[in-house]
């Protein structure tokens, strides 16, 4: 190995991640004068755009875009107006005679109409037609829903498998317009009324109307009860909503509800010998019938399985069956890891997995206190759930992931489609998707990382997980886009216990040391908790990742089955986040340098309660997409830390309460972060045949 080399790299980096830290001012030069062609201009001028204008100019966003502003346009044509102004009037299913219009016409569409068809037509930031290609986009419209992008065999761009753009990427001063043949379509229906107009999906659906959890998946806004009773979707923001440097940052005052199905085909069903709902019924008996042997859950609870015929129970196999197939979050099939957009360059992507890791996540179900995990393994774009392999996690070569691995399971491949609802998403998968005794005791019994915003799901729901700092800029009315704050008591999981002393903020996707680009934090006087994701019994070494950072704070951790303070045991000493890595009670070495690649001092920091951060992620490449200056780049090239905050001893049926609790009175700028935790199971701590990878 090019020692000097992989030193170089690293300091190169150094300054490329400081560099990308600081996010620069947009540029207003063009604010009021624009010396090229705007979006509106664009439509103006083309004929065949003359009613998708009209909508615009009826509900005022003609003069949006006419304005400065990155935004992107999907235009239909006149025929696609028409042909969709048609379907709406004579919709047999509408819930008000003609969908509310006043005539099968252009001028007869009811102003509120008008503002749906534009705003889902209209997007803040620039999506180029190579960004939504390869495996698809999901992007935000000003409506506040997505759209879906696919290419289809002949090599066309699609958008929610209707509308075909025929003409890409038209250059104006404030954006992009794409032209479509077809309005694009949105759903009104939620999942249940989905999954009944679903072909070829009559034994899962049936399945799901008689367990009754298609009414669990009939929300669609989080809901809050005020003082005198009465309920509201609206939150209140906080007092205090600035940033560091005191700028306002936006802050949502609505919370979104969603949900991933994954559901079995009747075609997937008859190749398993299921050609019946009966079929079924007898299948989920068997493998649930005795699920108290690897279930801790049921085992610690007390509870049954039983195998009659009241599938509401939720002890019912049937039930259990259809309940471990939903999630409590929305996700496009692209968004279910934090996968490499096929055919985006590097240099336009804030994707930075790029030493070798394969994307990969855990999110926990509708059956009560169990994970599964979807994988993306590289090369290749394919997911998988529950995929397993032996001793993951661990490896038999320093640097590498080894080649101590055996393929046990393959996992139950996800199909590269969305079927899109109003409050969710249904995703085909090509083979039987269940919880037994493999997934906790192979699939789960690894290193365990759980990414902040998978285990939020308000995240997730609110389109804000993936969502760029142009796109929250545009939101907040072109000032900061950096980070977002929430009100207090916007997440279901987390509690602050002194009110609004407590700031919550996130930093949306960028140039960040940080495991997906982004990271939960705040600052203020913080006491908070936060519920993690629940994990199979046993014993467990728990982490939390962090960066070295002059303008961190210092914390207490504690941990506890419930957010009661008086029941929370305390975790190791105090995290003084300011103290650097080289110094002696961390005893970062430059592992590079050393001829056994860091293994000796990498032991000797985890005596001292620290190990390095994953060597699976890199600050953000050059905007030439040259890899070569991010390889060998060991914790982001700037230094990267996790705290080994002590052995936890675990029951799946136990809640998990992770407390963050400042411990510096006089200081309410300096920060806390939420990136990642680990749980890793003993026995994988303590394995004696191989240690555990960098990635």
């Amino acid at each position: 190995m090019n020692k000097k080399f992989f030193k170089a790299c690293l300091g190169m980096l150094a300054i490329m991640v400081a560099l990308g830290a600081c996010n620069k001012e947009p540029d207003e030069s063009n604010l009021y004068t624009f010396t090229g062609e705007t979006i509106e201009t664009f439509i103006q001028k083309d004929s065949d755009l003359t009613s998708f204008n009209y909508i615009l100019t009826r509900v005022g966003l003609d003069r949006m875009m006419a304005s400065y502003g990155q935004y992107t346009c999907y235009a239909p044509s006149n025929e696609g107006v028409a042909l969709y102004i048609d379907s709406l009037y004579n919709d047999p299913e509408a819930s008000i005679p003609h969908n509310g219009m006043t005539a099968n016409s252009l001028e007869g569409l009811n102003d509120s109409l008008c503002n749906d068809i534009a705003r889902y037509h209209l997007t803040n930031g620039l999506y180029s037609i190579i960004e939504m290609g390869g495996s698809g986009a999901t992007i935000t419209t000003m409506l506040g829903r997505p759209i879906s992008s696919k290419v289809d065999s002949l090599g066309r761009t699609v958008l929610n498998n209707v509308s075909t753009i025929i003409s890409e990427d038209n250059e104006v001063t404030n954006g992009l317009v794409h032209k479509l043949n077809r309005v694009v379509p949105r759903s009104s229906r939620l999942l249940g009324d989905t999954f009944d107009r679903l072909e070829g999906y009559t034994i899962f659906n049936e399945a799901l109307r008689k367990t009754g959890l298609v009414d669990s998946i009939k929300e669609s806004m989080k809901y809050r009860t005020l003082s005198d009773g009465t309920r509201t979707t609206k939150f209140d923001k906080p007092a205090d909503i600035t940033d560091t440097n005191g700028s306002e940052l936006y802050c949502p005052t609505e919370c979104k509800i969603g949900y991933t199905i994954f559901a079995e085909s009747d075609e997937v069903m008859r190749a398993n010998g299921i050609n019946s709902f009966e079929d079924l019924v007898n299948y989920a008996n068997k493998v649930y019938g005795g699920a108290a042997a690897w279930y801790d859950y049921i085992r610690e609870k007390g509870h049954t399985v039983s195998t009659g015929n009241d599938y509401t129970n939720r002890w019912n196999a049937l039930n259990m069956f259809v309940a471990y197939h939903i999630l409590y979050a929305s996700m496009a099939q692209d968004q279910l890891v934090f996968e490499k957009k096929s055919g985006v360059p590097l240099g336009t992507s804030k994707w930075n997995y790029v030493n070798g890791a394969d994307p990969y996540d855990y999110y926990e179900t509708m059956l009560p206190h169990t994970l599964l995990k979807i994988w993306e393994p590289q090369p290749g774009n394919t997911l998988y759930i529950n995929r397993y392999q032996t001793f993951n996690t661990l490896t038999n070569e320093v640097g590498t992931r080894g080649t101590n691995h055996t393929l046990v399971n393959p996992g139950i491949e996800i199909e590269r489609l969305d079927i899109t609802a109003y409050n969710g998403y249904i995703h085909p998968i090509k083979g039987m998707l269940v919880y037994n005794e493999q997934v906790p005791d192979g699939v789960l019994n690894e290193r365990l990382r759980f990414e902040a915003t998978t285990f939020l799901p308000e995240f997730i729901n609110n389109g804000f997980r993936y969502m760029l700092m142009s796109e929250v800029s545009a939101m907040n009315g072109g000032n900061s886009g950096a980070r977002l704050a929430f009100p207090v008591d916007y997440f279901d999981n987390v509690i602050c216990y002194n009110g609004e002393q407590t700031k919550l903020r996130y930093n949306v996707k960028g140039d960040y040391r940080a495991y997906q680009a982004d990271a939960f934090q705040g600052w203020g006087q913080y006491d908070l908790a936060i519920k993690l994701p629940p994990v199979p019994s046993g014993l467990y070494e728990f982490r939390l990742f962090y960066s070295p950072m002059g303008h961190g704070g210092m914390m207490q951790f504690y941990w506890g089955t419930s957010k009661n303070v008086q029941e929370m045991t305390a975790l190791s000493i105090p995290l003084d986040v300011r103290i650097q890595e080289s110094d002696p009670r961390i005893g970062w070495t430059a592992f590079y340098e050393e001829d056994d690649m860091g293994v000796a001092s990498d032991e000797a920091m985890k005596n001292r309660g620290y190990m390095r951060g994953p060597y699976s992620f890199c600050g953000h490449p050059g905007d030439d997409g040259d890899t070569k200056t991010t390889k060998n780049c060991r914790g982001d090239g700037v230094v990267t830390l996790r705290r080994v905050l002590g052995v936890v001893n675990v029951k799946q049926s136990d809640e998990f309460w992770f407390r963050f609790k400042n411990v510096i009175n006089d200081d309410s700028d300096l920060k806390w972060q939420l990136d990642f935790v680990e749980f890793v199971p003993m026995n994988v701590v303590d394995n004696t045949m191989y240690s555990e990878d960098w990635f």
